[in-house]
């Protein structure tokens, strides 16, 4: 098959990466590896970042699977990459280049009606009443009440979480630990207090209830509620049903784009360009990248520090700091001998939920959908084109059903999918004419209790079952069809070291999230093996194309390394 990666590029060669003693590794070239390696290199250290594949990005990858075709292979559009990063990295200036959609969300029904919301809450309004008129006037105070909780939880995603000490510190080092995590919860009090009682319970109502429980508060309309629905179980085996599932509903205006809430974009040039730019940044401070470096194992001394790592070919490069944006299951069951890590530790990290329902499928094709429910054929790009798709999603027990169906061990008989078509916006990532359509589709098992992803004939099976599903919705789409490419859950976690072909690098339910990533009592980035770092979306505040793990961690080590080297 052909394979060209869009942002491949090593800055240094083998023999200067062993020659050289770094400051700090960076295990992993997705995004969080590059803003944890720029945030270093500015702070002046020696870093070098080692990533296995052939191509940088991680996740946020863009790849020309068909000649022509440029695909964002795993993660699809852009609204969480926190704002702090895009302006102090300068991404812009790095080629970051962001395209709006003309409509957010667009949900066709087989009945020949649809839902189609943007930016313009007047003709949102018009759009509601064609369900339901109470939905409508409730639809602008529900967005309200979650732009509400926004100023808490940017300060909860750009701050670390206050962990206890574990390494060994000097006093000044431990009160100076206490002032800061002082500062953290008054300030963190100021934001409740601004909210105030009323709004403090209701967002607590939100974290903890099911999402089905939060819609079926607010809302009447089917389509509504299986629209807004789609944001909670993004990437995970979780029910709408299941509590605390109502957090995820907080992306629906958490992530923004040039100051715009709400806002998800696609990026010119495909989701690699996030990371591009990323490592632009970390390049210009002085970074150093490597491709094709596959880390086998952690070097770590008699005293139970790093010293470095051992690469697949043999090649041992030293350090004293290590930042792993690898998953925690990789890093501590994967590249450390068991006996260098706490027992409960790590039966922590073996019980973690990497449980993914996700399969991804990215195609070409030989010209735009056409929705029958939008009327006449017309070869241009709609408002429609520009939104994100719900397929299979008009009501909340089509999601629900499909659910269930991977719970029973079982593909979805209909999968929810997601539906972009960057292509729309992007003119420079498939040939005149012609289109990239990626399909985020869900359930499927890890391990199918009726056959094998490994199977070619049973992945092409489920393949063709979405596809024959969305010509329901746009007549022909089968037809045009070029080629695509297809990654299951075991696809995810061999391509792209994923565990369980979790894209967030573990659950992100309320037991999973803040001072319990990835374990409770090492949320803080450190780890047990004093020098090794997480940066990684297995780390607060979690995953999506966010950045933010790597900034944090990036913060503390830095703290970390000048601290040793004043003494």
């Amino acid at each position: 098959m052909w394979r060209s990666g869009l942002n491949s590029r090593s800055t240094t060669t083998a023999k200067a990466l062993k020659e050289k003693k770094w400051d700090a590794l960076v295990i992993g070239g997705g995004h969080n590896g590059f803003t944890a390696a720029a945030y270093l290199a500015r702070g002046g250290l020696s870093v070098a970042v080692l990533e296995r594949r052939h191509v940088i990005g991680g996740a946020a990858v863009t790849e020309e699977i068909i000649p022509g075709f440029k695909f964002s292979r795993c993660s699809y559009l852009q609204s969480l990459l926190r704002p702090s990063v895009i302006r102090e990295l300068e991404l812009k200036r790095h080629g970051l280049k962001l395209l709006k959609p003309t409509a957010t969300t667009f949900t066709p029904c087989l009945d020949g009606r649809y839902l189609l919301l943007g930016h313009d809450d007047e003709r949102n309004y018009l759009e509601i009443s064609k369900f339901s008129k109470y939905d409508a006037d409730a639809f602008p105070r529900y967005e309200n009440q979650l732009y509400k909780f926004c100023k808490l939880m940017d300060f909860v995603l750009d701050s670390q979480a206050p962990e206890t000490l574990h390494w060994d510190s000097s006093f000044t080092y431990w009160m100076r630990d206490k002032l800061e995590k002082s500062v953290f919860w008054a300030r963190c009090l100021r934001h409740i207090m601004v909210l105030g009682q009323k709004d403090m319970v209701n967002f607590m109502d939100l974290l903890l209830s099911p999402t089905s429980k939060v819609l079926n508060k607010w809302f009447e309309s089917d389509i509504l509620k299986a629209v807004l629905a789609g944001d909670a179980i993004v990437g995970s085996m979780a029910s709408i049903h299941t509590p605390g599932s109502g957090y995820v509903l907080l992306h629906h205006v958490m992530g923004e784009t040039d100051g715009d809430r709400n806002v998800w974009s696609h990026v010119e040039g495909g989701m690699g360009s996030v990371s591009t730019a990323i490592s632009n940044a970390a390049i210009e401070a002085g970074a150093s990248i490597m491709t094709n470096a596959e880390v086998s194992q952690l070097m770590i001394g008699n005293s139970g520090t790093i010293e470095g790592v051992l690469l697949a070919d043999g090649t041992r490069v030293c350090s004293s700091i290590v930042l792993s944006n690898a998953t925690p299951h990789r890093t501590f069951l994967g590249l450390i001998p068991r006996d260098a890590l706490p027992e409960d530790f790590l039966r922590a990290i073996e019980k973690s939920d990497y449980n993914s329902g996700t399969t991804k499928i990215n195609v070409a094709v030989d010209k735009l959908p056409w929705f029958h429910c939008c009327g006449s054929n017309n070869t241009e790009a709609g408002p429609q084109h520009t939104a994100t798709i719900h397929i299979c999603s008009e009501s909340m027990d089509n999601i629900g059903s499909a659910c269930q169906d991977a719970r029973n061990g079982l593909p979805s008989k209909r999968p929810v999918m997601e539906m972009t078509i960057p292509s729309s916006l992007d003119k420079t990532i498939s040939p005149p004419g012609k289109h990239v359509v990626s399909l985020f589709t869900q359930y499927t098992p890890y391990k199918p209790s009726n056959g094998s992803w490994e199977n070619p004939t049973y992945r092409e099976a489920y393949a063709k079952r979405c596809f024959s599903l969305i010509d329901e919705y746009a007549p022909g789409f089968s037809s045009s069809i070029i080629g695509y490419d297809m990654l299951t859950p075991p696809d995810l976690e061999r391509e792209f070291g994923l565990t369980g072909g979790n894209i967030f690098h573990g659950a992100t339910g309320l037991d999973s999230l803040f001072f319990m990533r990835p374990a409770k009592g090492w949320s803080g980035y450190r780890t047990p093996v004093r020098g090794l770092y997480l940066c990684g979306s297995g780390t607060h505040p979690g995953g999506g194309v966010m950045a933010a793990p790597g900034r944090n961690a990036a913060r503390i080590t830095l703290r970390d390394f000048k601290k040793h080297h004043s003494w």
